[in-house]
């Protein structure tokens, strides 16, 4: 990848890791509308980018991060069903990371669950997580292994459907990513040496600088969508999302080629 192509892709990763739109679908998009070609150190760096975006939570939430015990067995019981089913569909998972038409689907069927999630759960009894919660929200999660879906979205829809409020759903999908990305990354990591394959110094940059500016962005981002959920909600981001899905699903009807080569 380009020097361009680098940054392009972690400012994606970082605007859409936190917003309920699909960090990895729209970094699949960018991918492709670019041009880049498909590789293994492509799929590895959709992955590992998100470790960027993932700090920025540590940072933004550093003292709230460290609680007891309870809160870290919480996140691990919520993390459980992610780290099962990933290593079962690992491969499946790896084909979907190439489809453009996946993504789009993806994108229309989220938006359209958007669009009315705020009336599905209007009353939020903002009680305790709990650990049946916590599994849930993880098990939602795992719907979000379908690349266009979005971890966010699945694992905030998840926690309105537990009775929690819109920012408490959002701020424990934020610390769930933590354990869920540093695993999921590490993962695709061992994979690639264990293929056989190496990291190049172009490719090492391009990992240190995407992680950086993708740092950077989630910062803001958070920051912003935070507020404007509890403010708003969701409907917004149900439109974008089946506006970009629909116009990708024409694009693709029409014959336009939107492969990663």
């Amino acid at each position: 990848m380009t020097l361009l192509q680098t940054l392009i892709l972690a400012i994606v990763e970082g605007i859409t890791e936190y917003l309920p739109v699909s960090s990895t679908g729209h970094m699949i998009i960018a991918s492709a509308l670019m041009g880049i070609e498909e590789s293994s150190f492509v799929k590895l760096f959709t992955v590992n980018v998100q470790l960027g975006a993932i700090l920025a939570v540590l940072v933004l939430y550093f003292k709230r991060f460290f609680q007891s015990i309870d809160f870290y067995l919480k996140l691990f019981v919520a993390f459980l069903p992610a780290m099962i089913f990933g290593l079962l569909l690992n491969d499946l998972i790896d084909e979907l990371l190439e489809s453009v038409v996946t993504v789009a689907i993806s994108l229309l069927v989220g938006g359209v669950v958007l669009l009315f999630v705020d009336k599905w759960f209007r009353n939020p009894d903002d009680r305790v997580i709990t650990y049946p919660k916590a599994l849930m929200i993880g098990l939602f999660q795992c719907i979000s292994m379908v690349p266009g879906v979005s971890r966010s979205a699945a694992t905030i829809v998840g926690g309105m459907a537990q009775g929690l409020t819109r920012k408490q759903a959002a701020e424990f999908s934020f610390f769930l990513a933590v354990p869920t990305m540093f695993g999921a990354s590490a993962k695709k990591m061992y994979d690639f040496y264990k293929d056989g394959l190496t990291l190049s110094s172009a490719d090492i940059q391009s990992l240190a600088i995407g992680n950086v500016v993708a740092f950077v962005v989630a910062m803001l981002a958070i920051r912003f969508f935070i507020g404007y959920l509890t403010k708003y909600g969701f409907r917004a981001f149900g439109w974008y999302r089946i506006a970009v899905g629909a116009l990708l699903l024409a694009l693709l009807a029409s014959g336009v080629n939107l492969s990663i080569v």
